[in-house]
């Protein structure tokens, strides 16, 4: 499942955001990059180790957690630290899969969800496309400032060498309560339907009361505390 999720709306906020990651200091793509995945990224990551960083760190990680489709599709247990990436022109991330694995002792993550917060509009820079190949598919994204696409982290994915102007992103790991994609998305489904199901029926409707009820199960069943 490849979702693409209005995030984070507010323009002005956009642009405070861009204000402030324009002053951070900038290092190597590579340093955080897997021994494979080093030898395809060609980007800069901010330093997000000072106050300033600690603060922006802060504020995105809010607007990916707190975000209600994030919190239904995803159901996150945990996440990673966030990775804010400038790619300017001839950077690029080739195909690569992210590690299974992230972190250490007790910050160590299984990666089950990857998610990528477009910072900068696409009139802003050309190429820079994020391509996730599935079986039988591949789907490009090039998102609208604020939009962020959850996929798979299990997939293999790219982004597309920039040929003119800045690609901003914030990118990120989620590791799900739910290890299983398909169940994780008939939860997703159930969690829509009763969203919809909210707008027409009475809150204590036998309809509603027992798809409360099935979901509570599936997720004692299912979840991974």
């Amino acid at each position: 499942m490849i979702l693409v999720i209005d995030a984070l709306t507010d323009a002005e906020h956009l642009a405070a955001l861009g204000e402030r990651i324009a002053m951070l200091e900038w290092r190597d793509g590579r340093e955080t990059a897997g021994n494979v995945a080093r030898e395809v990224k060609r980007n800069l990551q901010a330093a997000l180790d000072s106050t300033a960083g600690r603060r922006l760190h802060e504020e995105l990680h809010a607007v990916v957690a707190d975000n209600p489709i994030v919190k239904a599709a995803a159901q996150p247990r945990r996440f990673s630290p966030l990775i804010v990436s400038k790619t300017g022109e001839g950077g690029h991330y080739g195909r690569h899969v992210d590690n299974a694995l992230m972190g250490r002792g007790a910050a160590r993550i299984r990666t089950d969800l990857s998610f990528t917060l477009f910072l900068s509009p696409p009139a802003d820079y050309e190429g820079g496309e994020l391509v996730i190949h599935q079986a039988g598919m591949s789907q490009e994204v090039k998102g609208e400032a604020g939009h962020l696409v959850l996929y798979p982290s299990s997939s293999i994915h790219e982004v597309r060498p920039v040929t003119r102007g800045t690609r901003i992103v914030c990118v990120g790991w989620i590791e799900s309560m739910i290890a299983d994609q398909a169940r994780r998305e008939m939860l997703f489904d159930l969690e829509n339907l009763r969203s919809s199901l909210r707008r027409t029926l009475p809150a204590q409707s036998a309809e509603l009361l027992t798809l409360d009820k099935t979901i509570a199960n599936l997720l004692r069943m299912w979840a991974q505390a």
